[in-house]
């Protein structure tokens, strides 16, 4: 910016003399006279009125503007170069007549000097106002993502696209929400297998038990129902366990969807595994019924005891059992356990027994579990209930 101003053509530093002295301005000052002396009046008007001129615009002598700069440097506000602003600063466009140059180039120097101007003072106070503006090198700005449109802007076709193809979710993107619904899916199903097994299984069949129940309760009360050989699924008997609280109709049969889903005790009354019925005066009486869902009616037979009391209920006879022994895990391919004088239930000679079998450990039927008793007391439906079922009620 200070190309325009002549240089010095003489060793001496800026702080030595000033642009009066001898030097660039002293020798053009002395050259602007030759050139009057020497080539007339027009060049000595000339040289006058080039040097008026100068002197008018920049607003005073060589000497006054650049000793104000230079003998006081970093005085804390600093002197305006009106010639330096002028240069960065274009001049706006303005009609001469309606202000002078002198003031309109003060302006934009005035402006310019607000806008860009750098903090005044020494180089503590320049970093400190560096540091509020975001950073020395801007770091604390935000940045901007490369491609981002200004706001209010219509976006162009690539940006669009660009836009489009980031919202697209990547295949990796897919595939893992797939997966992840997949399994969400499969965990919802799962707990709702498990509450229907558990719960509603139980529910249905307590339900149908009940009422098988009470349907035979009122046959025998009509007298419908006559002794003799039942059908697969047909209810002849019911089962009490005072000590666990079970009422159960028994069926004829061990057919799981026929009978024993639907929260009955099954009768071994089918070949190969045919057992006796209660009224015969020699075997053994076979049940089978669910530990776990399903009504679950002998789920607790593990806890029975030797001497706890066992009643059959048919349509005219009570027949009471006392508990005489269990075996706990045996294989379910051990069907001797129902034979007319059971293996392992400590009876040595035939006689009216009854056997309970289920499944262990719970919730599977990798096992069986089984409860012996023996026959201790005949009873007439006349006569009326047997002690152990009073003692319940």
């Amino acid at each position: 910016m200070t190309a325009l101003r002549p240089e010095r053509e003489t060793d001496a530093s800026y702080g030595d003399q000033s642009y009066g002295a001898s030097g660039a301005l002293g020798d053009w000052d002395a050259l602007g006279a030759a050139g009057s002396v020497g080539t007339g009046g027009a060049a000595g008007a000339g040289g006058a009125a080039r040097q008026g001129s100068y002197a008018g615009s920049y607003g005073g002598s060589y000497e006054e503007s650049y000793e104000g700069l230079y003998d006081e440097p970093y005085r804390s506000a600093r002197v305006l170069d009106d010639e330096t602003m002028a240069l960065r600063l274009p001049e706006p466009p303005s009609s001469p007549e309606s202000e002078p140059r002198g003031a309109s180039r003060a302006a934009v120097a005035s402006s310019g000097s607000s806008a860009n101007d750098p903090a005044v003072g020494g180089r503590a106070a320049r970093r400190k106002a560096a540091k509020r503006r975001g950073g020395r090198h801007g770091g604390g700005r935000e940045a901007v993502p490369a491609g981002t449109p200004e706001p209010g802007r219509p976006l162009s076709r690539v940006e669009a696209r660009r836009q489009a193809r980031l919202r697209k979710p990547s295949p990796g993107v897919i595939a893992s929400r797939a997966i992840g619904e997949v399994f969400i899916t499969t965990g919802v199903l799962m707990l709702l297998f498990v509450t229907y097994q558990l719960w509603w299984t139980n529910v249905r069949a307590n339900a149908q038990a009940g009422s098988e129940t009470h349907q035979l309760q009122d046959d025998w009360a009509s007298g419908k129902r006559n002794p003799g050989v039942f059908e697969p699924g047909q209810g002849f008997a019911i089962l009490h366990i005072p000590k666990l609280d079970v009422v159960a109709p028994i069926a004829e049969g061990v057919s799981t969807e026929k009978v024993l889903n639907k929260g009955m005790v099954g009768h071994y009354g089918e070949a190969p595994l045919k057992t006796a019925m209660p009224d015969a005066k020699t075997g053994n009486f076979g049940l089978a019924a669910h530990r776990n869902t399903h009504g679950e009616p002998f789920r607790y037979i593990n806890r029975l005891k030797p001497g706890d009391a066992v009643v059959v209920e048919t349509q005219d006879t009570y027949f009471v059992y006392k508990v005489t022994s269990t075996l706990p895990v045996t294989s379910p391919t051990n069907t001797s356990v129902l034979d007319p004088v059971p293996r392992g239930s400590g009876f040595t000679r035939p006689g009216r027994y009854i056997t309970l079998t289920t499944c262990t450990p719970e919730f599977t039927s990798k096992y069986r579990l089984v409860v012996w008793g023996k026959m201790v007391e005949e009873r007439p439906r006349s006569k009326g209930k047997p002690d152990a079922l009073i003692e319940q009620g």
